[in-house]
């Protein structure tokens, strides 16, 4: 009977506790769906690789509880924290409204990005949000309304992305915490967000602008100024118009027009348009292509390092889908862009690629090398042929004669490398047999008491048999 009520008091402590648990965690994601602010970050994906293309699927999506109701978005913005600090990437403009449920914002670079109704670009960078690190924040004027952070091993943060899986951090709406989706699809509307004329009322449609990005820069003239070029490429399937758009650079706008056709090119020269680039600035210089709407669609910040002849171009993308941009040696305005790491040398000269110059070549004809002696094309100077019986190497050393240079001769008479078998013992097996012997003892201890009536009586027993 004893037996029975401890077992039943045992029962019901593990149950209450239970209970209690669960009441604590239901009336905790009431809580947490009430503190759900009004404008809140509902999905976040940072861009993966696919098929050779990156930033595919990088998106940011904010929604709203009540969508009944056009709110006006100017002093909102969007800000994401990456190694080079705080960057806002989206800044909502004076009469920018909001009339859906739903805004999605996606990276300028990625595929599909003409299906957001804004689209950004992190400063500093030329990707966009990384799969590592975070936090995304919204906020009004210095007022956080909402965050979301990925960084493994933070407090108040989820994991990172794993890689290549196509995650998505995305809220539910019944905890209000995050939980990680694959194949997530963010709602897009067009019509949620739209621009009014601060004169006339009239409303401005999407920008124009979007799908263009930076392709390839010349500063670094050599007779003119009006060599400096700066080339757009349009990779969108639909031609893209200029009217509005403009480069800004210096904190100075200068606008484009013009046409762009779809995966096409347009080149801008600056000195046409009232200003030139710093030919090959101490520091990285910035360059932003901003839309119709003010918001920068793309940064280019070309490095120290031009040089005469060449051009800052991006050429593909890395195995992490990261942008590669190099200083090439053929500049192709107007055309795709053409990666060549060394100058070409005219007839008569040939490259030197310690030192990247040309050099007059020497020819065999112009100059007779004596006997054991060869003719180096880069200086136009003999030089002695040397055997390897001519070359004597000091004691300790022999010469290699693939490269004429003596090495050292490295012994081993067993003596310091000598094999000696290691012995050692898994601690853990150990422990674990230890633990199972204590306790089967310590069953054995328990079974002889709890029976000791029943065992002495057996024991009596056969005593008497054998007696």
């Amino acid at each position: 009977m004893k037996k029975f009520l401890l077992y039943l008091l045992i029962m019901f402590v593990v149950g209450a506790g239970g209970l209690i648990t669960k009441i604590w965690v239901s009336a905790e994601k009431v809580y947490v769906d009430d503190g759900i602010p009004e404008i809140y970050i509902k999905a976040v994906n940072p861009g993966y690789t696919i098929d050779g293309k990156s930033n595919v699927g990088e998106m940011i999506e904010i929604s709203r509880k009540n969508s009944d109701d056009v709110i006006p978005l100017a002093g909102i913005m969007i800000g994401y924290t990456n190694t080079s600090g705080e960057q806002t990437i989206v800044e909502f403009p004076e009469h920018s409204f909001w009339a859906g449920e739903n805004l999605l914002l996606r990276l300028a670079s990625s595929p599909g990005s003409e299906l957001a109704n804004l689209t950004y670009k992190v400063k500093g960078t030329s990707s966009g949000l990384t799969q590592s690190s975070g936090p995304v924040v919204l906020k009004k004027g210095d007022v956080v309304l909402d965050s979301v952070c990925w960084v493994d091993g933070q407090e108040g943060c989820y994991r990172k992305f794993k890689s290549g899986s196509g995650e998505s951090l995305v809220r539910n709406l019944a905890t209000g915490e995050f939980e990680f989706k694959v194949l997530y699809e963010p709602a897009y509307n067009p019509e949620s967000y739209y621009v009014e004329d601060s004169g006339m009322g009239e409303v401005i449609g999407p920008s124009q602008c979007k799908g263009l990005e930076f392709s390839e820069i010349l500063s670094y003239y050599e007779t003119s100024k009006s060599e400096q070029f700066i080339e757009f490429y349009n990779r969108g399937s639909e031609q893209i118009l200029l009217d509005g758009c403009a480069v800004r650079y210096k904190n100075k706008k200068y606008v484009l027009k013009g046409v762009v056709k779809p995966e096409g090119y347009f080149v801008y020269y600056p000195n046409e348009n009232g200003f030139s680039l710093t030919k090959n600035p101490t520091n990285s210089n910035s360059l932003e292509l901003m839309d119709t709407d003010g918001h920068v669609l793309d940064v280019l910040e070309y490095p120290n390092g031009q040089r005469k002849g060449t051009a800052y171009a991006f050429i593909g993308y890395d195995a992490g889908g990261r942008e590669l941009w190099r200083i090439t040696y053929a500049p192709t305005p107007g055309l795709a862009n053409n990666y060549q790491e060394y100058k070409t040398c005219e007839e008569g000269k040939v490259l030197n690629k310690e030192t990247g110059n040309c050099v007059k070549v020497a020819a065999v004809t112009a100059k007779a090398c004596k006997e054991g002696q060869y003719l180096n094309p880069l200086t136009g100077r003999c030089k002695k042929i040397q055997t390897a019986e001519e070359k004597k190497c000091k004691e300790g050393y022999y010469l290699n004669p693939d490269t004429g240079r003596c090495r050292k001769i490295k012994e081993n008479n067993g003596a310091d490398y000598s094999l000696e078998p290691e012995t050692y013992e898994e601690n853990s097996s150990f422990v674990a047999i230890y633990a199972v012997i204590g306790v089967v003892l310590a069953a054995l201890l328990y079974l002889g008491y709890e029976f000791r009536r029943e065992i002495w009586k057996l024991f009596g027993k056969v005593f008497r048999r054998f007696r």
